[in-house]
């Protein structure tokens, strides 16, 4: 296992707008990403699974690329868990985490949902309602409900919608966060 870096010091807003202004233009996120690879070897996540409490801090990207063994890892921690079925997920929202720890300054995600199988989404469309979208990205391993621990989700959601990446539903009831990598858009209560 790779050691971990942590990086205490708490960007600027200013910088971390800068740094992550290639994503709306369509750049991959590894241009934006060059900077800290130059001054840190390898990009690192942690994260919490709230119904399996099974937790992992990963280093997912080096100065080559994404590292194929994580990846593996963290498609596994994100499967179904009610039928144990897994996929794989887009990598692009590992980028998108961690540009929000960078910004908010969380070490661990809490992971609500990652993959959903299509007879998962189908029950929680019909126990849950309008909530759970009929052809959801979650189905497509394009999507994430989160929590960043020891920081407020009105704050992950702003940082989530300053990224300008992809889509972003917040749900304060619920208290987490809905990331996915399909187009840019955002629904739930704005910032006041």
């Amino acid at each position: 296992m790779s050691k971990i870096i942590l990086d205490c010091a708490a960007p600027s807003r200013r910088l971390f707008l800068k740094g992550l202004s290639a994503l709306p233009l369509g750049l991959s996120a590894a241009t934006s990403q060059a900077a800290r690879l130059d001054r840190h070897p390898e990009l690192h996540l942690g994260f919490r699974h709230t119904h399996t409490n099974e937790r992992m801090h990963v280093a997912f990207r080096n100065r080559h690329g994404y590292i194929p063994p994580a990846l593996e890892r963290m498609n596994w921690l994100l499967r179904d868990f009610r039928t144990g079925e897994s996929t794989r997920m887009d990598p692009k929202l590992y980028d998108m985490l961690h540009a929000i720890s960078i910004a908010c300054g969380g070490d661990t995600f809490e992971i609500i949902s990652g993959y959903r199988s299509p007879q998962t989404n189908t029950m929680l469309r019909k126990t849950r309602g309008g909530g759970v979208a009929k052809r959801s990205l979650h189905m497509d391993g394009k999507a994430i409900d989160i929590r960043l621990v020891g920081v407020d989700t009105a704050r992950v959601r702003d940082a989530a919608i300053a990224l300008g990446a992809g889509g972003v539903g917040y749900y304060p009831d619920s208290d987490f966060v809905h990331i996915d990598t399909g187009t840019v858009r955002s629904w739930g209560p704005k910032a006041a």
